[in-house]
């Protein structure tokens, strides 16, 4: 299983779909092809990747049906879409925005804008999926070098360990419950006991030394935050 942010790209032409896989695997990230609308739902029911490139023009369902059953759907609502077509014109521009889509890139692309826009749409929606250096106080993350470091020091972290640190650290201060911090390291088609997560907390305050009780929190009764005071 790839430790990359995996991004779904659905694109029926061969050519135009390799590009994209290679522009992705070089900015870090992990893409998984599907050449219609049908099979990017099998996809995305199998597993919920970080965001979706998808056509316009697709046999079959359209681009557009698919954006709008994604963005029906409570699972997949806040799920980020960039639309990726030749078609240009503002009305189709508007018309992809309008059934959500986070942004809209037109055919030919730079390989190198489509990147700068992944990580856009990311860090506005999910900072510890954008592939760029995550800092949060005394706490850094590079997501591509898959390293993380307290005070400059280098953190000796399991996978595991490492999926929640970067979780905690797309939303400083927030809150979560044990449910939603096993669904972020798991997937959400997979059962776990919900005391599971105490055990990958034990773990984590554990790598990040004397100072974890500080940054890692139990908000009793709830769940656990990753605190930072601004102000300290």
């Amino acid at each position: 299983m790839s430790i990359l942010p995996r991004i779904l790209v659905t694109e029926d032409e061969p050519a135009i779909a390799e590009l994209l896989a290679y522009s992705l695997r070089q900015g870090g990230y992990d893409p998984v092809i599907c050449a219609s609308a049908e099979q990017a739902i099998v996809e995305v029911n199998r597993e919920l990747p970080v965001l979706v490139l998808l056509d316009l023009m697709l046999p079959g369902m359209s681009g557009v049906e698919l954006a709008r059953r994604l963005r029906g759907d409570s699972r997949t609502r806040e799920l980020p879409i960039i639309m990726v077509t030749a078609r240009g014109e503002e009305n189709d521009r508007v018309g992809g925005l309008e059934v959500g889509a986070d942004d809209y890139i037109t055919k030919p692309f730079s390989p190198r804008e489509l990147v700068a826009r992944i990580r856009a749409v990311l860090r506005r929606r999910a900072p510890h999926k954008s592939g760029e250096r995550v800092a949060v106080g005394p706490v850094a993350l590079d997501p591509i070098g898959h390293t993380a470091t307290l005070n400059g020091r280098p953190l000796a972290l399991g996978p595991t360990e490492y999926q929640l640190l970067a979780f905690f650290m797309g939303s400083p201060n927030r809150v979560f419950t044990r449910d939603q911090l096993l669904n972020a390291l798991r997937g959400d088609h997979v059962f776990l006991e919900d005391r599971t997560v105490d055990v990958y907390i034990r773990r984590l305050r554990a790598c990040l030394g004397p100072e974890s009780e500080e940054l890692v929190k139990t908000v009793r009764g709830v769940g656990y935050k990753l605190h930072w005071d601004k102000d300290e």
